[in-house]
């Protein structure tokens, strides 16, 4: 009897592997990133929480090839919850934003909600969406400042 708990114990915590402390277990969200320039480089999304949003330390990432018009991401792994989508075009594909002298993003950059971009980036709630399991669907629309 002892050895079929012990089993039934390990088979029960494969199942919940990945939930979390409430039981859920994470989600896929995919993004669709309109208004994209061109077939350069990839479309980078990236998810944060309210203390990693507009770092580059944010838990859940994810990429596609990029092509003009729409490409859609999925990002794996989320814990449902609340978070802030901000998305650009890896043009030269280094993986950053690339800024121009005067600190201009030089390749598209979008935030969730189409959060507006006025005199800086949008704040956490402005550009946050709620992930539900066992998937998501949000969508946004890429700026370019710089002229093409």
């Amino acid at each position: 009897m002892a050895g079929r708990s012990a089993a039934l114990a390990l088979l029960l915590s494969f199942a919940l592997a990945g939930a979390g402390a409430d039981g859920a277990v994470a989600a896929d969200l995919t993004v669709t990133v309109r208004g994209v320039a061109n077939a350069e480089g990839s479309v980078l999304v990236a998810v944060c929480t309210e203390t990693t949003f507009l770092t580059p330390s944010c838990p859940y990432t994810g990429g596609a090839p990029a092509r003009a018009g729409e490409v859609a991401v999925t990002v794996r792994g989320v814990p449902p919850g609340r978070y802030a989508v901000q998305s650009f075009h890896d043009e030269n594909g280094n993986t950053d934003l690339d800024r121009n002298f005067l600190g201009m993003p030089k390749e598209g950059l979008g935030f969730g909600n189409d959060a507006p971009i006025r005199m800086g980036p949008p704040g956490f709630e402005e550009s946050a969406v709620a992930v539900a399991e066992p998937s998501g669907r949000t969508a946004l629309s890429l700026r370019y400042f710089m002229e093409r």
